[in-house]
């Protein structure tokens, strides 16, 4: 490591109580190991077993963010960084919160004119029993894509091809959350890009084995979902992609690194959603899409590390 670097003594702060913990320590144990290849000194913290609080701010010069899910990709975990006044990676407070939460990040893409599929939202009291107006008043039709509206990993989502189904799959995730998403599915390629700060770097199209990328489809080798880097798009649409996700980055006020999800279909681009805090496993896809682009893993690492900051 090159001794005039700002940081040396790195905090991996990885694991956590959401349902990505799992990919949340698979991903930092990758990070962990190079960033030890880059010569730093690295500790660890699992917000599982002690209180952000506790982070001792006087032994580390900065925070590596690993976390996947709820408390560490939604604003919670960066406003106990700032708290702390601790440099640490990836979007701030505001950007993390919004970008979790579908349909606010929805919005913001709508207001700023970045197509996303058609939606509405759906809270405990409300009743399912309009369902079928609603569908017709928002001009959705069968199949949807029913969601919780601040998970990460595809955790709880279902594609529904008929009313019963819809109505079935709605009353059992709000049985687990406060507020769900229903989205008009959109069917067509299945691309997916990145941003590492602020340049769009490359853009991949996937092809599960399952109906759609869902977290098998993610994260089990068995389920293993094909990968073809760079992304089946004629030129003029493979810009069109990256400076989509580039405006999307900018738009949510991302840092480091975020990750965009998109179908294309009839020649137009959606936006799903965007990811600030995206896997770093040996299956994740901003790893392979910087190898393509010829950034080793160490040095793509590296560059999320040294654009960590506060008052982010």
């Amino acid at each position: 490591m090159n001794k005039h670097l700002p940081f040396k003594r790195v905090l991996v702060v990885l694991g956590g109580n959401s349902g990505e913990r799992a990919i949340s320590l698979d991903s930092g144990k990758a990070c962990i190991k190079a960033l030890k290849k880059k010569k730093y000194v690295i500790s660890k913290f699992d917000p599982k077993f002690k209180n952000f609080n506790l982070i001792d701010k006087k032994k580390i010069d900065v925070i590596f963010n690993a976390l996947h899910g709820k408390d560490g990709e939604d604003g919670v975990a960066q406003s106990y960084f700032e708290y702390l006044r601790i440099p640490y990676t990836h979007s701030g407070v505001i950007s993390s919160y919004n970008a979790m939460n579908k349909i606010i990040s929805k919005e913001i893409f709508i207001k700023n004119k970045i197509l996303t599929p058609k939606y509405f939202s759906l809270k405990k009291r409300e009743n399912v029993k309009y369902l079928k107006k609603i569908i017709k008043k928002k001009k959705m039709k069968l199949p949807l894509v029913v969601k919780p509206t601040d998970e990460g990993s595809s955790i709880g989502v279902k594609i529904v091809k008929n009313l019963n189904h819809l109505k079935k799959s709605i009353d059992n995730l709000l049985g687990y959350y406060g507020e769900i998403i229903v989205e008009q599915y959109i069917g067509g390629q299945e691309i997916q890009a990145a941003v590492i700060n602020k340049n769009a770097i490359g853009a991949i199209e996937l092809i599960p084995k399952r109906l759609f990328y869902d977290y098998k489809a993610k994260y089990t080798k068995a389920a293993k979902t094909k990968h073809i880097m760079p992304a089946r798009l004629n030129k003029k649409d493979y810009n069109k992609v990256l400076k989509l996700a580039k405006k999307a980055h900018k738009v949510l006020s991302c840092k480091g690194v975020s990750r965009a999800d998109f179908k294309f279909f009839n020649n137009k681009f959606y936006l799903l959603e965007i990811n600030t805090q995206p896997g770093m496993t040996n299956l994740s896809l901003v790893p392979e899409i910087a190898n393509y682009c010829g950034i080793t893993f160490p040095d793509l690492i590296e560059n999320i590390l040294l654009d960590a900051s506060i008052n982010r």
